[in-house]
This record gives structure tokens, C-alpha cells and sequence, in this order.
């Protein structure tokens, strides 16, 4: 069935009401997908230190994860998933300015985890790892590595001569990305957010708008019925009466 000339055709499921509507999912999956990235990210080892041990134990070697390194990083990607919250509760201005603040977490977000990082910086996690893994483990003296070395009062195995060796070819460069995802999406956010749907418009646009316009009409309909002047609001709509 096709429209009458000169009038336009309905809008259908791929009208202009369905675009914004894409969009609104488009941004909410972007972001969602760029911070689950930079989490995975930085679960990951990124560094890996090993420490020599008199012969003939083992060296200690223990996996420094991209949290221990740059723990801002999973920090901000955790607050740009609480602003897609933001972005599904908010509307106009409210709305653009949550999308601001996402991308701006994922420019921090990449920034930081493309800084060099130093080897005394990976030394330093690593005794962090060391001493958490040591008091986990039950039994005290159990929880030091092989070929623990003390040194200085740092945690058991890891001493400066330690050997760093970078391991994250891969997931550094993932978590940039993911943080670049981020930024995308929060800018779609800041610049079509304010067109996309919000949590309570459809239920208050065509419903209680409707009923409230049909409700001021009648009730205008039958004061004038009854005589009453609808604009005499300070006598409250008193009936005209004619002459006695």
C-alpha cells in the first residue's frame, strides 16, 4: 500500500526516528567494548623480572601485570563504563558533558600507558607482587620464591640486580586502542548525544502529554457549558447569571 500523492510516506523501522537510535546503541557499545579492552589489558603481564640465585637453585622470576604498572589505567577505564551509566540516565547538556568526561578518560587513559616505562619502575612493582604473593601464601617462609635473594629490606627475591624484560608486544598496544575507543565514543556522545532517546521520553511524550492536552480541553468545554468564564481565575470560574 503506497502514500497518496503529495503527502510523504509513513517513517518505518529505517526512517530518520531509527538513526538516533542507532547511534545511542553505537556509543554505548563502543564504550563498553574500549574499556572492557583496556581491563583485559591490564590484567595481563606486561613485564617479567627475573632475580639469579646461587647455584644450583633457580632464579626467581616473577610476571609484573599492567595494573601493578600503570594502575590509573584500569582505575579510568572503570569510571568511563560508570559514565556510559550517566549517558543512559542523562539527557541534553547533562548528556554531553558525561560524554566529555569519557573521552577525556581515554586520552589519560592513553597517554599513560604510552609512557616509557623505566626498569626501576618494573623492579618496584614487581616487589609489590613479590610481597603480596609471599604473605597469600600460608606458612610464612613457604610464600619466598626460588633463589630468593634478600636485599635491602625489599621484598624476597627481587634485588636490583634483577633481570626486566618486557613482555607486553601485545597487550599495550590493545589497551591504547581500547583507550582510543573510548575517546571515540565519548565524543559521538558529546556531539549526537542530545538527539538520542532517554530513559523516561517515551513514556511521557505520546501518553501523558496527550492525555493532559485532552484533559485541558474538556475541562474548558464544560466550564464554557456552564456558563463560567474559564479565564475569571480569580473568581475561581464563577457562572454568569443573568439579570433577576
Amino acid at each position: 500500500m503506497t502514500a497518496p500523492r503529495g503527502q510523504p510516506a509513513p517513517a518505518g523501522p529505517a526512517g530518520p526516528l531509527a538513526r538516533p537510535r542507532r547511534e545511542y546503541l553505537l556509543g554505548l557499545a563502543l564504550g563498553a567494548a574500549g574499556a572492557g579492552a583496556v581491563l583485559l589489558s591490564a590484567r595481563q603481564g606486561w613485564a617479567r623480572v627475573a632475580t639469579p640465585a646461587p647455584a644450583p637453585l633457580p632464579a626467581s622470576v616473577v610476571s609484573v601485570r599492567g595494573q601493578d604498572l600503570v594502575p590509573l589505567a584500569g582505575a579510568l577505564a572503570l569510571a568511563a563504563l560508570a559514565s556510559l551509566a550517566a549517558v543512559i540516565a542523562t539527557r541534553r547538556l547533562a548528556r554531553r558533558l558525561a560524554g566529555l568526561l569519557m573521552a577525556a578518560f581515554g586520552a589519560v587513559i592513553a597517554v599513560a600507558v604510552s609512557l616509557p616505562l623505566a626498569a626501576a619502575d618494573v623492579l618496584a612493582a614487581a616487589r609489590v607482587t613479590a610481597s603480596q604473593a609471599g604473605s597469600a601464601t600460608a606458612g610464612g617462609a613457604a610464600g619466598v620464591s626460588p633463589g630468593a635473594v634478600p636485599g635491602g629490606g625489599a621484598a624476597p627475591g627481587i634485588t636490583a640486580a634483577g633481570h626486566v624484560t618486557m613482555t607486553a608486544a601485545l597487550w599495550r598496544p590493545a589497551a591504547v586502542a581500547g583507550a582510543l575507543v573510548i575517546v571515540a565514543a565519548g565524543l559521538l556522545v558529546a556531539w549526537r548525544g542530545p538527539r538520542w532517546p532517554v530513559m523516561s521520553g517515551q513514556y511521557e511524550q505520546p501518553e501523558q502529554a496527550g492525555h493532559r492536552a485532552a484533559g485541558d480541553s474538556a475541562a474548558l468545554w464544560d466550564a464554557l457549558s456552564s456558563g463560567a468564564d474559564p479565564t475569571d481565575r480569580a473568581g475561581g470560574g464563577a457562572a454568569r447569571h443573568g439579570p433577576d
